[in-house]
């Protein structure tokens, strides 16, 4: 039992190999092992940081691109006639139609149905830049009698965003006591 020992001496390898070899470790080799390893660790962590921050920026912009917010008011009510049918009338008007979104929209398809009011588009597209006011020309089919109820009629419009996605967005807008109210009234007196 006296030639064994009681510590384990890990380095005991290392010294056996160097005193027969006759080479030292060199220390400023491992350290700079070790200064390249912890740069190599700050670079990946660096440009994981700037990645994820670009991909997040993409992400914003695609869905700042694709908002759609519009607001739309009758502009004025043109001429008229009957429509062959018993108390409605069939009249030209404009939409104002107001992008308060954040990107620009072509405008492709307008058109709204409600109480005794149809609306449709011209058939003409226009592009309203953001805070842009375009004038949409539109036929009216008012059926005299209820038109111009309380509610209000919801319009529909189908927009291309600025990424050249199709996008649908929808407003109501108030006819009783609009222009084209004032614009129906004597005509649909006659037509009853």
């Amino acid at each position: 039992m006296s030639g064994q020992r009681d510590v384990i001496d890990l380095d005991e390898g290392d010294r056996e190999s160097t005193e027969a070899g006759g080479v030292t470790p060199d220390r400023s080799l491992v350290r700079r092992r070790n200064v390249r390893l912890v740069a190599a660790l700050l670079a990946g962590v660096v440009l994981g940081g700037v990645g994820v921050n670009e991909l997040r920026d993409a992400r914003d912009e695609r869905q700042h691109s694709a908002a759609v917010s519009l607001l739309a008011f009758p502009a004025s009510g043109g001429g008229g006639g009957g429509s062959g049918v018993e108390g409605v009338l069939q009249m030209d008007a404009l939409l104002a139609v107001v992008n308060a979104g954040p990107a620009p929209v072509t405008l492709r398809v307008v058109a709204g149905q409600g109480p005794g009011v149809g609306l449709r588009d011209a058939g003409q597209s226009r592009l309203l830049r953001p805070g842009g006011v375009g004038w949409i020309e539109v036929e009216l089919r008012l059926e005299c009698a209820n038109a111009f109820g309380s509610e209000p009629l919801v319009v529909r419009f189908s927009v291309e965003t600025a990424d050249r996605r199709a996008r649908e967005a929808t407003y109501p807008v108030a006819v009783t006591g609009s222009v084209w109210h004032r614009g129906a009234e004597v005509p649909c007196e006659h037509l009853r």
